[in-house]
Order: structure tokens, then sequence, then C-alpha cells
């Protein structure tokens, strides 16, 4: 046995071992591959504005988005959940509709959109990226506006 690391070590040092990311990361799927967008938006939309309201809470976002994404998200609801406290003003479900969702796909197997959120006194645009990974949609990228 004492052969194999002496050979793992060989492999490293000379270039010719295998990247594990490679095939054992997420791998990218085609455009094929994935179902409709359309309701992914619509539902990622929904999940984030009553995360931002405090009424959901992130951990349910985890498998649908990256993991910078996650940590962006989560700085945002520690700033939300402050500004709260500091106004004495609880968490409650927010009121609104999901309206236009604009799409569009700027390489296969990624997509681009607006998702317009109207709430009773304001409405706000929801910038997604999706990408394909592992025959699923994943949030690479969400921007709150």
């Amino acid at each position: 046995m004492p052969a194999r690391p002496a050979l793992l070590a060989d492999a490293r040092t000379s270039g010719s071992y295998i990247d594990e990311d490679e095939f054992f990361g997420p791998q990218a799927s085609r455009r094929d591959e994935l179902p409709d967008p359309g309701a992914v938006l619509q539902s990622l939309t929904h999940c984030v504005v009553e995360v931002m309201a405090g009424a959901r809470d992130l951990e349910q976002l985890a498998r649908w988005v990256t993991d910078d994404v996650y940590r962006s998200l989560s700085m945002r609801v520690v700033l939300a959940n402050r500004s709260r406290r500091a106004k004495g003003v609880a968490p409650q479900r927010p009121v609104f509709r999901i309206g236009r969702v604009i799409c569009t796909e700027p390489a296969d197997g990624v997509v681009e959109a607006v998702v317009m959120v109207h709430q009773p006194h304001r409405a706000r645009a929801v910038a997604i990226r999706l990408e394909g990974l592992d025959q699923r949609w994943r949030a690479s990228a969400i921007t709150v506006l």
C-alpha cells in the first residue's frame, strides 16, 4: 500500500491528475435539459420578497441559489431585521402580486430576467440570473431594486 500515496503525489506534480470538480462538482446543463424558467422566476421572486420582509426563513431558498447569492441575501436580511427592530416593527407577511416577467437568454442554459413586484404603495423590480446546473435552475445573481 505505500506505493499508492507516491503515485498520487507524482500525478499531482506532473499535472496529469483528475480535477474532482470537473466530474463531481455541479455540471452545467443545456437549455433543452431544463424546465421552463417562468415558474421558477415567479416562485423565487415571491420567496425573496417574503425573506426580505422577515416572513420566510432564508434557509428555504438555499437549494435554489448559489453560495454567493445566499451570502448576499443573508447580509440584506440582517440589515432588514436591524431596521425593523430599530423602528419597533414586527415582521409581517407582505401584500404584493407578481407582475410582468421579462426574460432573455444570453447563453445556452442561462436566463436573465426582471420580475416586477407590485405592492400597495410601491412597485419593485427583482433582477435574477438563472443558470442551469445539474438539470435544474439555480440563481447565480439576485438584486432587489
